[in-house]
């Protein structure tokens, strides 16, 4: 895998073969970025799932201020560390080793809030509705954040609580929706 725009663009990043994981194809990832570029620079992202960093690195790349990464596997956490160090980018991502669930409600304690939350769940969970539900309830998206999800099973509607769909797309068997958090 190679980060594919920002000022890292060409720079490899290491994954993670296993069963039940699956790298963001290049493609998919670009028009992921390219989708949501006006909200990246100098944003708080939180790569949840984040597996290798893959998209939380991109983020960086193009201009995040700062990820935090989530994941909850020692392995790929291992891969995820040799990547940012490998790249330099270790004071703009914080690693946080815990289960989602336990992670969001780490976030809304500590009164962390982000401009995009990247969601790229394993392909086998179906967990979208129950992050769209914990991310909203807990109030972790600033004003006008944005929510992307990249998923294969979960049928997802067009509004949840105080985010809107703004994009929807589909690669092959995969979905990409980009909510946003409405101001009221």
């Amino acid at each position: 895998m190679r980060v594919i725009s920002g000022y890292l663009k060409g720079r490899n990043i290491d994954g993670y073969d296993t069963i039940g994981t699956r790298p963001t194809m290049n493609r998919v990832k670009e028009s992921m970025f390219a989708s949501i570029q006006e909200y990246i620079n100098d944003s708080l992202v939180l790569d949840l799932f984040s597996g290798s960093g893959s998209l939380g690195i991109e983020a960086i790349s193009m201009g995040a201020k700062k990820c935090y990464f989530v994941d909850n596997g020692r392995e790929i956490l291992n891969i995820l560390r040799k990547n940012i160090n490998n790249l330099n980018i270790e004071e703009k991502s914080t690693i946080i080793n815990r289960d989602y669930r336990e992670a969001l409600l780490y976030f809304k304690n500590n009164n962390i809030k982000f401009n995009i939350v990247l969601v790229d769940a394993p392909y086998k969970m179906e967990v979208m509705e129950e992050v769209i539900e914990l991310v909203t309830k807990y109030d972790l998206l600033l004003d006008k954040g944005i929510l992307l999800l990249e998923y294969s099973f979960d049928k997802l509607k067009d509004k949840y609580n105080n985010l809107e769909l703004i994009k929807s797309k589909k690669y092959s068997d995969k979905y990409v929706n980009i909510y946003r958090k409405i101001i009221d």
